[in-house]
């Protein structure tokens, strides 16, 4: 077994990020930039719907000869869930521990299954780098896209998080 660079990178992003994030305020969590922008709760409630496709995706991966799966309806998901009512608590630990088992599982792919270029794949459609639909992807791609995917969306949270407070989480530190 072998822990690759973007899993051990995933659980020291999201053990650092839900440190920086837990003692934020409601105002701060339920403020959005435009009416139809998510919240720093919906965007928690996002990678937590993130996590669990691609759980399955990635364990699928490790005996399937494709990788091809379906997409989602992202805003569908955040609505329906209710992400903005969810108590923070709660919400931050399912991220967490979710992402600290998702870094487990990449670990736990052997290198073999994860570095295998298969032709046939859908990255382009639900990947969030840009893939060619004709170039060979493996599931190394996939999983450290993943990890792309879940830092840009951090960002856009410590956005939020410094246009509700006028400072990001790091640097406020522990009166986050």
């Amino acid at each position: 077994m072998t822990n690759p660079a973007y899993a051990r990178e995933l659980e020291s992003t999201v053990d650092e990020a839900a440190l920086a994030l837990a003692s934020l305020p409601e105002r701060v969590l339920a403020w959005r930039p435009t009416p139809t922008a998510w919240s720093v709760k919906q965007i928690i409630g996002h990678l937590i719907d993130s996590a669990a496709n691609n759980h399955q995706r990635f364990v699928r991966a490790a005996s399937d000869p494709d990788l091809v799966f379906p997409g989602y309806a992202q805003d569908e998901w955040v609505r329906v869930q209710a992400y903005d009512r969810a108590p923070w608590p709660e919400l931050l630990s399912l991220w967490r521990s979710y992402n600290r088992h998702l870094a487990r599982v990449m670990a736990a792919v052997p290198l073999e299954v994860r570095t295998r270029k298969r032709a046939r794949h859908n990255l382009h459609e639900i990947g969030w780098n840009s893939y060619a639909a004709d170039a060979p992807a493996s599931l190394d791609d996939l999983m450290d896209d993943y990890v792309r995917h879940l830092r840009h969306h951090l960002a856009q949270i410590s956005e939020r998080v410094r246009a509700a407070t006028g400072a990001s989480p790091a640097d406020r530190g522990s009166d986050a």
